[in-house]
């Protein structure tokens, strides 16, 4: 096996074929487990073998770094985990040790779009970046893009490496792209207008911002699904294109197809969970890309098909900047393929309801776990929601207290008291905890341009004194 692989040349599939690779995406799951430990012994020798972090970081494993035989050695190297990250990188500024190649052969230098902290800072050479475009291109064929579409990138550009990654794989496929970016104020209202005016047949962004731009477009005078063109939107960077109702009401807003996609910036290629044009809901786990094991998030075990737990992700051919066993801290739950009612003929486990959560966005409130996605998919399904809500949590003596502030639609046919009533019960009968409910009229509640910052947990707030 040639290790790593180079990226193909610019010739592309047939545009009429399914797939990309119809060897490789459609492949018994036993042969593509013996390609992938075929990979990970490559990566993770070359890693052992010119990162000075991982040979400190692997210094006491009982298995032999260099010549990893089988899935359960490799289980026994530790999990890599953010902190380790931002420790090594304040230690040996600015990548850490991770670098196993000369910094004069970095191309690009991206950091993470995290809201605490100091960004990680990742350097990425020019082979890699060239893989990173070949896979999202591969992944995005699955997606039903074709070189003679037209794609608008509606991300920000900074300190958000999917939008990169996005145009790296449009690039690749050959498609028009828009590079129009997110943030700016006004920046919508001209996204609108721009739309109206080119017709792109796709689009990238976050499920939040595709929601805020559809309100906006209705505001300008038009209607999403008559008045633009679009054929497929692709998300990532919240869990929103794979909570049924959420995704339904993007669908019959802009009368088009959603698939949900995404890992983490520090995986790149972020698409290596992305659903296709025949998945109903969740996301493909293209683990010969980046291999993915389902962790215990309290034993790290690893965890077979239908289990709740970590995924835990690892570069199979990255030569600037690897990254092993990484623990993403998402929440989810997978499946086998041939368990997924998919027609796409893909052999790979599925993520039936994407990234739903993570462990630190899980609220614990009287004993009941409960994500934000639940509460968000619950109040989707009503006629009268108004597309925004806020999640408080707060503590009261010795309970703790779920308060939910919800907007009400412009044209609610339900009287306000009956709504209360209603988003009161349906909340109660999902996460089995009884809200205090507020409802205030449709635009009180801010919007956002990128993810939506939804949840406002006041107990940790608190101080003893």
């Amino acid at each position: 096996m040639s290790w790593p692989t180079t990226a193909g040349s610019d010739s592309h599939t047939d545009p009429d074929s399914e797939y990309w690779d119809e060897e490789q995406e459609t492949r018994p799951p036993d042969e593509r487990r013996d390609e992938i430990i075929k990979k990970i012994r490559e990566q993770v020798r070359y890693a052992y073998d010119n990162s000075e972090f991982y040979r400190e970081f692997y210094s006491d494993v009982d298995v032999d770094p260099r010549n990893i035989t089988s899935f359960e050695e490799f289980e026994q190297l530790p999990i890599l985990r953010s902190d380790d990250i931002k420790q090594e990188q304040k230690e040996h500024p600015p990548f850490g040790r991770f670098l196993c190649i000369d910094e004069e052969a970095i191309t690009r230098i991206y950091g993470t779009s995290g809201t605490t902290g100091r960004p990680k800072v990742f350097g990425i050479g020019q082979d890699d970046w060239d893989r990173i475009g070949e896979w999202h291109a591969q992944i995005l064929w699955s997606v039903g893009l074709r070189p003679d579409d037209r794609v608008i990138i509606t991300s920000p550009f900074i300190q958000y490496l999917g939008s990169w990654g996005a145009l790296a794989g449009v690039d690749r496929l050959g498609c028009t792209t828009f590079p129009f970016g997110a943030g700016m104020e006004g920046q919508t209202e001209q996204a609108v207008e721009w739309i109206a005016d080119l017709q792109p047949d796709a689009l990238y962004g976050t499920p939040s911002y595709a929601l805020y731009l559809g309100e906006t477009a209705v505001e300008r005078g038009y209607d999403p699904a008559e008045d633009f063109d679009f054929k497929v939107m692709f998300f990532s960077g919240e869990p929103g294109a794979s909570v049924p109702s959420t995704r339904r009401q993007i669908e019959t807003m802009f009368g088009c197809e959603v698939v949900d996609q995404g890992s983490m910036a520090e995986m790149t290629p972020w698409m290596s969970n992305s659903g296709c044009r025949h998945l109903e809901n969740g996301m493909h786990v293209w683990n010969d890309i980046v291999y993915t094991e389902l962790l215990d998030p309290d034993t790290e075990e690893s965890l077979g098909y239908g289990a709740e737990g970590v995924p835990t992700y690892t570069h199979l051919e990255r030569t600037s900047q690897p990254m092993i066993r990484y623990w993403s801290g998402d929440i989810t739950t997978w499946e086998r393929h041939d368990e997924t009612d998919c027609e796409c003929g893909r052999t790979y486990p599925t993520l039936p309801k994407g990234i739903y959560g993570r462990e630190d966005d899980m609220l614990v409130i009287r004993g009941k776990n409960i994500f934000p996605s639940q509460i968000e998919d619950q109040l989707h399904a009503l006629d009268d929601y108004g597309d925004e809500f806020r999640i408080v949590v707060e503590r009261e003596g010795t309970l703790d207290s779920l308060q939910i502030v919800v907007e009400a639609a412009d044209d609610a046919e339900t009287d306000p008291g009956e709504f209360h009533d209603l988003v009161r019960r349906e909340i109660k009968s999902e996460v089995g905890v009884t809200p205090d409910v507020t409802i205030v009229e449709q635009g009180e509640l801010d919007r956002t341009q990128f993810k939506a910052d939804r949840v406002k947990d006041k107990r940790e707030l608190a101080v003893d004194i």
